[in-house]
């Protein structure tokens, strides 16, 4: 089963209450911005690792070049932590802001 960026974006969205953040039709808010970021982000992210095994199968059948292969796949890890490090940086926020007194 393959999730797509818009997809998790989507859902990202309903949990936090925000109903559907990636609506075309209201223009550019505050909401629709991050979840584009989001999306760029988890696309950027999934590119970088599809290129990376692509790499990896190419010197598997002799085709390719092992230094593209390493490059690719030093990118994609850079990638994933980034991804990783603003998700981590997003649920601290959003435990911070659950703490708030009202």
């Amino acid at each position: 089963m393959s999730i797509g960026a818009l997809d998790a974006t989507s859902a990202y969205g309903k949990v936090a209450g925000l109903g559907n953040v990636l609506s075309k039709s209201g223009g550019s808010t505050g909401a629709a911005g991050f979840g584009e970021m989001v999306e760029g982000l988890v696309t950027g992210t999934a590119d970088q690792m599809r290129a990376a095994e692509h790499a990896s199968a190419q010197q598997v059948a002799g085709k390719g070049d092992l230094i593209d292969v390493v490059t690719a796949i030093g990118a994609a890890e850079t990638a994933l932590d980034t991804m990783v490090a603003v998700r981590d940086r997003v649920v601290s926020a959003y435990t911070d802001i659950m703490r708030m007194q009202i």
